[in-house]
């Protein structure tokens, strides 16, 4: 079994003279092209019980993946750097890496997703302030240090993504669901998208995660909540990470919780109050593209990756798209095209 690792042991070896694994297991991947395993290792001094071995595929053009693990590296040294909980790396991560695998702190199973649904609601507000609490200090982080020291803060989210993320939804999210649009229809919901995506552009920019949700958080053993999967970290619309974890799809989050949440995240970075209000507003615009774009992304993956898995989560993103423009009464014309151009559409 050992041998679907290739070079684990040398890797081992050259981290831990005379480790050896003595139990490997496969854990669940989601739609990453990397696989990870979790490995038990025999007894010894100076190394850890178990650990989790990331391998990137062989086969990875344009060598993403790779690149993809070199900025994990980079931003887990700056996350860790300011106090904040991310998973170790043993060893020498560029020598790993030249063998396609790196070896990773195991902080067991426990997402913050598995803790919520393990609580009863009335204990959801202390869980999502630990969380609330160190997404604010990722940001000020951010905020306070300079390009050159980390990779994340020299990438910037661009305007032709955002709106091609838009397109996206219309694709799968609606037309592949449903019919193709009208000529009218398709014209006017593309001038609704080009208003949605300059006012998302005109927002603060800061440091954003991108994917700072509740399945991107662990529960490490020692009670520490840890960030993971941050490699595609990036300079964009400040309240995005905010979006990711309080419009989350894979938790129905009430808006009494959102708005609590807002104002903690607000009082931790000494928002004023006209500031707090624009926090508010930046949030509704941004839930608005960023579900739209995750309803879509559920039914793509079904059609085109064969996986359905996250289609019991299309529903929940358009009600936070709902409540979000019930916010904006700005957008009451792209509320009302939505609602007569998509049958399922929440009121």
């Amino acid at each position: 079994m050992l041998e679907t690792v290739p070079h684990l042991e040398e890797v081992l070896e050259a981290t831990w003279p005379g480790s050896r694994s003595r139990l490997l297991t496969p854990l669940k991947g989601q739609l990453s092209t990397r696989r990870y395993y979790r490995i038990e290792l025999a007894p010894a001094e100076h190394q850890p019980a178990s650990l989790i071995a990331m391998q990137l595929p062989a086969d990875d053009p344009d060598d993403v993946a790779l690149k993809q693990a070199h900025a994990f590296v980079d931003i887990q040294q700056f996350i860790t750097r300011h106090g904040l909980r991310a998973p170790h790396i043993y060893g020498d991560p560029s020598a790993q890496l030249a063998q396609r695998l790196m070896l990773l702190e195991d902080l067991g199973d426990e997402t913050f997703d598995a803790r919520l649904h393990s609580r009863p609601r009335a204990r959801w507000d202390e869980l999502y302030s630990t969380a609330i609490d160190n997404l604010a200090r990722f940001h000020q982080a951010g905020a306070s240090a300079e390009p050159s020291s980390c990779i994340a803060l020299r990438r910037h989210f661009e305007r032709a993504l955002l709106r091609w993320e838009l397109d996206h939804f219309r694709e799968w999210g609606l037309e592949a669901l449903h019919q193709p649009l009208t000529a009218a229809d398709r014209s006017e919901l593309d001038a609704h998208f080009d208003a949605l995506t300059a006012a998302i552009v005109a927002l603060p920019i800061g440091l954003v995660h991108r994917d700072y949700q509740s399945r991107n958080l662990m529960w490490a053993p020692d009670g520490e909540l840890a960030i993971i999967d941050f490699q595609d970290a990036f300079v964009g619309p400040a309240p995005y990470d905010l979006v990711a974890l309080l419009c989350d799809s894979y938790v129905a989050v009430d808006p009494q919780l959102q708005a609590a949440m807002l104002q903690r995240y607000a009082t931790a970075r000494a928002y004023s109050a006209a500031e707090h209000s624009a926090l508010v507003r930046g949030f509704r615009l941004i839930a608005v593209q960023r579900k739209l774009k995750d309803a879509g992304r559920f039914v793509f993956i079904d059609r085109v990756r064969k996986n359905p898995s996250f289609l019991a989560y299309y529903p929940a993103s358009l009600e936070y798209v709902a409540r979000a423009l019930h916010g904006l009464p700005e957008l009451a014309p792209l509320q009302q095209c939505l609602q007569r151009v998509l049958p399922d559409f929440p009121v």
